[in-house]
């Protein structure tokens, strides 16, 4: 049976804004990867509400570096991508958060890749009081993410398959 992880999306600086379940793929001292399966509840804080989401997942969150990438699974393919430019993610016990910082790069279906919520990183860096150097923290780390697509670096490439198929 595998391990449950709650997973915690928070605004800055620990504001709750969402939180669900998955299945604990892999720990290591870099990253976490987690498998999220069809039905599962998200719980948003934010918006007051709960949706359902209907499709598999395997979500890939950064110890390290300034970003979470959630790739969306079909016929044993990652088929989209969205990725939050966020602090590296805190793994504690069987829960594992972050905090978003409102930026996010995206990747849908037979689609090229595109940043969106510049308004809301915009609108939240005043809302939640950014500093300047998180904003330019923020900044930077799109800028190296989009690099670490472009390379073809994990989780943006075939080693991903392996715990697609798992």
């Amino acid at each position: 049976m595998p391990e449950i992880i709650k997973i915690k999306a928070l605004k800055h600086p620990n504001i709750p804004h969402y939180e669900w379940e998955g299945d604990l793929l892999q720990v290591t001292s870099d990253y976490v990867l987690v498998r999220c399966h069809p039905g599962r509840q998200l719980i948003h804080h934010t918006k007051k509400d709960i949706f359902t989401i209907d499709n598999t997942s395997i979500e890939y969150f950064s110890l390290k570096e300034w970003f979470t990438a959630a790739m969306a699974v079909e016929e044993g393919k990652v088929v989209a991508y969205y990725c939050n430019i966020a602090k590296p993610s805190v793994l504690t016990n069987n829960a594992l958060s972050f905090v978003d910082l409102d930026l996010d790069l995206v990747k849908d279906k037979d689609k090229a890749w595109q940043v969106v919520d510049e308004d809301e990183f915009e609108t939240n860096s005043i809302k939640y009081n950014y500093s300047p150097e998180l904003k330019a923290e923020a900044v930077n780390a799109l800028e190296a993410l989009k690099a670490k697509i472009k390379q073809g670096v994990f989780p943006f490439n075939d080693q991903i398959l392996g715990f697609i198929r798992e």
